[in-house]
């Protein structure tokens, strides 16, 4: 995927009320962005870490800078814009890389499903052929990694998750295909577990998902900045 709008750095000074992050520019000058993530961000808004922003030209924003990259440790990058996450699972799907789904068919987006159909799947990949079966896609932004390069999921306590899991159960037992799937952005990142220590809750539920048959998958995304493009080229194992 290649961003809209080119990508400008600074150093973090702090990530403050969820949705805003002060930064100094390279020429000492301050600057407020708009923080695309409503997560905890747990690990990846350390002070004086160098980030990557983009910038709109529509008038009507208050704070036209978007935080879109961050770089921990001084070697690791992480995408923390979680509204990324559907486009490159998406775009990822069509060219053909992730393994485990066609790349043809529709792909239909914030399709309702579940109880009463009050909830949106993220993706529904409708294969060509009389009997393949519809594959519900619910996508996870996973930007927490810890030592020895494992990411975890979920950065904070998620009803929200736990409740899409029981739905994805339920569309795999209803008899169509049921994938939950990580789209990591964090290059550090070599596998992906639930965070036990976190959520139990979710952890529980994503293991009784995979007992059913709901299809769990990891992606990590590249980067690179110099061009704007981020895009999911690498399978992760998922342990549980």
């Amino acid at each position: 995927m290649k961003l809209q709008d080119p990508l400008h750095s600074g150093i973090l000074i702090k990530r403050y009320k969820r949705f805003l992050a002060d930064i100094e520019l390279d020429d000492g000058s301050l600057m407020t962005l708009h923080c695309p993530n409503t997560g905890s961000m747990k690990n990846c808004q350390d002070p004086g870490s160098r980030i990557w922003y983009s910038l709109s030209d529509n008038p009507k924003r208050k704070y036209p800078g978007t935080w879109q990259v961050i770089e921990m440790n001084g070697k690791d990058l992480v995408g923390i814009n979680t509204g990324l996450a559907n486009a490159l699972v998406a775009e990822a799907i069509g060219a053909g890389r992730i393994s485990q789904l066609p790349p043809s068919g529709e792909l239909r987006r914030e399709v309702p499903y579940g109880t009463d159909n009050k909830s949106r799947i993220d993706l529904l990949l409708m294969p060509e052929g009389e009997e393949a079966r519809p594959c519900y896609i619910e996508i996870k932004n996973v930007s927490l990694g810890e030592a020895e390069g494992v990411g975890l999921f979920p950065d904070a306590v998620t009803q929200r998750g736990q409740k899409h899991l029981r739905e994805l159960m339920q569309v795999k037992q209803q008899g169509d295909r049921a994938m939950l799937f990580f789209c990591v952005q964090h290059s550090g990142i070599a596998s992906v577990s639930p965070a036990d220590s976190i959520d139990p809750e979710y952890g529980q539920l994503l293991r009784e998902a995979h007992h059913v048959g709901v299809e769990i998958v990891a992606y990590r995304a590249s980067f690179d900045l110099a061009n704007n493009v981020i895009e999911l080229t690498t399978e992760l194992p998922v342990l549980l």
